[in-house]
C-alpha cells in the first residue's frame, strides 16, 4: 500500500528548505552568525596573546605555556590552537619552552595597546565613567576599533602622550614617549617628587591605591621607608602603603630643592570656620567634569570656605563668589587650596 501524501511531502519540504535557509542565510544565518564569532573569539585570544607577552616582555620577565593559560581567560584548547595559528604566520616563537614576540609579533601587539590606552584616555576625558571602569571598558573596544578610526580617536584627543594612569601610548609608528621616575620604595626618606604614573595591574592592588584616593600628578614628600610600609605626605594629608602597594606608584624626583606647605591642602579637608584659597585642580579631574568646576567659579586665586556642612557627611556645600555650591567629597578631594 502506497502511504504517500504530496501535500504532508510538500509541508515537509518547507519546513526543511526554511530550516535550511534560517541555518545558512548569507550573512545573517546561524552558520555564518556562528562562524564570525567564531573567527572574533580566535582573533580576541591572539590579541589578548600578543598584548600578555608584550606586558611579560616589556617588565623583563619570561613566559611559557603554563603561564600564559594561567593569566588568559580562554579554553585552554582554544589557546593552544590560536598559538599554533600565531607561529605559522610569524608572530611568535619559542625559544627553549619560553614563548616570545616576533618583530611582526611586536608590531601588531603595540597596535592593541594603542587602542587600549587612547580608549582610557578618551573614557577619562570624555565621560562620566568612573576609573575603575576604564580598564574592562578598553579591553573590549581594543579589539574593535578598525585602524582609521583608531586614527579618528587619537586625532580627536589630541594625540596625547600618555593614557589617563600615565602609561605611555605608542604613536601610529610604535614609538612610546618615556615615564620619568622609580617605583615609590625605591625613593629614600624626605625624597620631594611628583606622582607620574599608577599601574592600575593587578586590579586588587590598583582597588587599594583608588580606595586611598591617590591622585597622578600629586607633589609628595617621603616620610618613612622601611620593609613594612611606605609613608608619605601630599595635599595636606598622610598616606600609610605597604611596599608591594607602593610598588605601583612611579614618582620621579624633583632635583631642586622643594617645601610642602602645611597650609596646602584638599577642598575635603577644609574645617568649618576656616578660610582659604584656590590654587588648582588636580590633573586627576578631566574633561567635562574639571570645565564644570571652571565654570563654577573654581578658579585660581578664588576665596572659598564651607558654607553649610552635612550632617551625614556629604555632600558639603562652600561658598564661593557669593554663591553656595554643593560638592561631594571626591570632587573637592581634586581641589587644591591653601589655608589662610
Amino acid at each position: 500500500m502506497n502511504n504517500y501524501n504530496p501535500i504532508t511531502a510538500l509541508i515537509l519540504f518547507f519546513v526543511i528548505t526554511g530550516f535550511l535557509f534560517v541555518l545558512f542565510r548569507p550573512v545573517k544565518g546561524w552558520f555564518w552568525i556562528v562562524k564570525k564569532n567564531f573567527k572574533s573569539n580566535e582573533k580576541i585570544i591572539i590579541e589578548d596573546i600578543l598584548k600578555q607577552l608584550y606586558h611579560f616582555e616589556n617588565s623583563g620577565n619570561r613566559v611559557d605555556m603554563k603561564t600564559l593559560v594561567q593569566v588568559l581567560d580562554f579554553n585552554n584548547s582554544r589557546i593552544v590552537e590560536a598559538i599554533k595559528k600565531m607561529t605559522i604566520n610569524d608572530l611568535i616563537y619559542f625559544e627553549s619552552d619560553i614563548l616570545k614576540l616576533t618583530e611582526k609579533g611586536r608590531e601588531y601587539a603595540l597596535k592593541i595597546v594603542r587602542v587600549h590606552r587612547l580608549w582610557e584616555r578618551y573614557l577619562a576625558d570624555k565621560t562620566g565613567f568612573s576609573k575603575t571602569e576604564w580598564h574592562d571598558r578598553a579591553e573590549l573596544m581594543e579589539h574593535q576599533l578598525s585602524y582609521d578610526e583608531t586614527e579618528r580617536l587619537s586625532a580627536h584627543l589630541g594625540h596625547p602622550k600618555f593614557d589617563p594612569h600615565g602609561d605611555p601610548i605608542p604613536t601610529k609608528t610604535g614609538k612610546m614617549a618615556n615615564v620619568n621616575g622609580v617605583e615609590l620604595p625605591l625613593l629614600p626618606v624626605n625624597t620631594v617628587g611628583r606622582i607620574t604614573h599608577i599601574e592600575d595591574e593587578p586590579e586588587v592592588i590598583y582597588k587599594q591605591i583608588l580606595a586611598e584616593n591617590i591622585h597622578i600628578g600629586s607633589l609628595i614628600r617621603v616620610t618613612e621607608n622601611n620593609p613594612t610600609r611606605i609613608v608619605f605626605l601630599s595635599e595636606g594629608e598622610e598616606f600609610k602603603l605597604a611596599p608591594i602597594v607602593a610598588a605601583n606608584l612611579t614618582v620621579a624626583p624633583i632635583e631642586k630643592e622643594v617645601v610642602l606647605e602645611d597650609n596646602i591642602a584638599r577642598l575635603s579637608n577644609l574645617k568649618e570656620h576656616e578660610n582659604a584659597k584656590i590654587i588648582g585642580i588636580s590633573k586627576e579631574s578631566r574633561g567635562e567634569s574639571r570645565r564644570r568646576l571652571l565654570d563654577l567659579g573654581f578658579v585660581k586665586g578664588a576665596d572659598i570656605s564651607i558654607d553649610l556642612k552635612n550632617p551625614l557627611g556629604e555632600p558639603n556645600a562652600y561658598l564661593i563668589k557669593g554663591t553656595s555650591i554643593a560638592l561631594r567629597k571626591d570632587q573637592a578631594a581634586k581641589i587644591l587650596i591653601k589655608k589662610e
